[in-house]
């Protein structure tokens, strides 16, 4: 039974190679115009080559997303942004406007093409109707269930691809207006201000200007925020299904979620491999992505959505750990080259961890300027030199608990 692909986000190239050095097959990656994360999350046009070059030494593959949908006048644009993708090795575009899939067929016809959860495949006559027009890989709509999506591998020749880790849109397959509606920017032209995430309050109709909150919290209430889809308990159903690719959400995310998450379900497909009748998941798997920045978790419609419950009144986000610190270069006999990202102190419980579940706690003896000045704070930003524990390297990662 073959593996899936594990396909991760890569919001910038720091993203980019972390989520390559932490075990994914595949990266997506957008860039500033025709792709659902124009204002943040994407790579300019000048890094891509350094993207594919990354990419291409990890013996992975960078897809691009152009999931934007066009509105008259921008066909002449995107054409020219075509011709200067189409020397790039970039193993498939992502797509859902038919016009730009037409546009991508006349400009670079040889180019894979992999469909947008956007697209809102639900059944196998509509797969194969993509395929018939030359799409090689679907992302299903995360509103089918467990069993409709055994059916839609079942009837369709095409690749599966399912998102399995991250966040949830509050409209069907993402297709949001209320961002639109409420400050002009589309969300289904990458400029989502995310207005979901937003505090509401409830007005009675005969008592205008007295506002009652939903929730009784300091914070406010969360009234359209969902769950985080978490599916790593769920692997080998999906699996067994024989579904192609498992997607982690994320662009906009930061370079630990990245690590923390990507490493995660490596080491659970890892282990699916190396013993597929005993695999179980593992506690230290779930306790890990309770560190990153996250909505409670759930499986969405994986299992129905009578009961699928995605919108809780306690929507806010958690996370148990902080990112601390990136180790920039391998050790000498003054130490690791850490940069910090938020504030640590000399006494403090640290944590080291990097790829393949790597991970060691210590206490942080010393920190030292790069003038080998004696630090007890270091600050976010700040470039230093730390002893870390034996076998730490470039590109682990620095952790602690997050305060209450």
């Amino acid at each position: 039974m073959a593996l899936p692909e594990l396909l991760a986000p890569a919001g910038s190239l720091e993203k980019l190679a972390t989520a390559l050095a932490y075990g994914a097959d595949a990266v997506y990656a957008g860039i500033e115009q025709f792709s659902l994360r124009a204002r943040s999350g994407c790579l300019a046009l000048a890094e891509l080559p350094r993207a594919c070059e990354l990419a291409q030494r990890h013996g992975a593959r960078l897809y691009l997303t152009l999931n934007a949908f066009l509105h008259p006048g921008e066909e002449a644009a995107l054409r020219r942004c075509l011709l200067k993708l189409r020397p790039l090795p970039v193993a498939a575009y992502i797509v859902a406007d038919p016009g730009v899939l037409t546009l991508v067929r006349e400009v670079d016809p040889d180019r894979p093409l992999h469909l947008s959860t956007q697209a809102n495949v639900t059944n196998p006559a509509a797969a194969e109707f993509w395929r018939k027009q030359g799409v090689c890989r679907i992302n299903a709509a995360r509103e089918l269930t467990l069993d409709e999506l055994r059916r839609l591998r079942a009837g369709t020749s095409v690749e599966i691809e399912t998102f399995v880790h991250g966040a949830l849109c509050v409209a069907y397959s993402g297709r949001c207006l209320l961002s639109t509606a409420m400050t002009g920017r589309s969300a289904n032209r990458g400029a989502c201000a995310h207005p979901c995430r937003w505090q509401y309050r409830v007005e009675e109709e005969t008592r205008p200007g007295q506002y009652f909150p939903g929730e009784e919290d300091s914070r406010g209430t969360y009234l359209f925020n969902s769950r985080d889809l978490r599916l790593i308990e769920h692997l080998p159903e999906l699996i067994k299904i024989g579904v192609d690719s498992l997607k982690i959400e994320g662009r906009m995310k930061s370079r630990y979620y990245v690590a923390a998450v990507t490493r995660v379900y490596r080491a659970a497909l890892d282990a699916w491999r190396a013993d597929p009748d005993h695999w179980r998941c593992d506690p230290a798997w779930l306790a890990e992505l309770d560190t990153v920045s996250h909505r409670p978790y759930g499986s969405g419609f994986l299992f129905g959505r009578n009961e699928t419950n995605i919108h809780l009144a306690d929507s806010r986000y958690r996370q148990t750990h902080l990112f601390v610190g990136v180790v920039e270069e391998d050790g000498d006999e003054r130490g690791h080259l850490v940069a910090g990202r938020n504030r640590f102190a000399v006494g403090e419980e640290l944590e080291l961890i990097g790829p393949g579940m790597r991970q060691a706690s210590f206490r942080l003896a010393a920190a030292h300027d790069l003038e080998g000045g004696t630090l007890s704070v270091v600050q976010p930003n700040a470039r230093v030199r730390l002893k870390l524990p034996a076998g730490a390297r470039a590109g682990d990662l620095l952790r602690k608990v997050r305060p209450a």
